[in-house]
């Protein structure tokens, strides 16, 4: 399963990130949300944190952006134990983690979100989020432009470090 994003997958939150930045974002959202609501969310994705040790003959790789990091949502103490989880979690032999930097010429994420998953019967598929859609793509053609953007971004995060 690979995963491109510019803001922390849920996968890669931990406990306390997902407790002090997620509520600090829905205190935020329009319309507002329900106390509900927030813990509906919030427990929905820390479990998709468990797909790391539940599934560790998967291979998961994210892309995140340099500012999620620098943004420091839920505050300081919120920001450095989301450091801290990212240390601990990369060094899973089933996680890859690539930070985009700030400061690029060019940049294969401007799209928004991206996931691209392998099925079982290996198979890509793609889903990509907007502020109020989503789209699952499964179409090959459209799911290898997804691919094609996702080799970009890993070769724009990894040409920094060559340099």
């Amino acid at each position: 399963m690979i995963r491109a994003h510019t803001v922390l997958p849920g996968p890669l939150r931990s406990s306390s990130s997902d407790v002090g930045a997620f509520c600090a974002l829905f205190e935020r959202r329009l319309p507002p949300a329900t106390e509900e609501q927030v813990a509906r969310e919030v427990t929905a994705r820390l479990n998709r944190q468990r797909l790391l040790t539940e599934r560790p003959n998967t291979a998961f790789s994210f892309i995140i952006e340099q500012a999620v990091l620098e943004r420091n949502m839920g505050g300081s103490e919120v920001t450095r134990a989301v450091i801290d989880h990212l240390l601990e979690v990369g060094h899973r032999l089933n996680v890859e983690i690539q930070l985009m930097p700030l400061r690029r010429e060019e940049h294969s994420g401007v799209d928004g979100h991206m996931y691209l998953a392998e099925t079982s019967d290996h198979q890509w598929v793609g889903y990509t989020e907007g502020q109020r859609s989503s789209s699952l793509i499964v179409a090959p053609k459209d799911v290898s432009v997804l691919l094609q953007r996702r080799l970009h971004r890993t070769h724009l995060t990894c040409s920094r470090r060559r340099r």
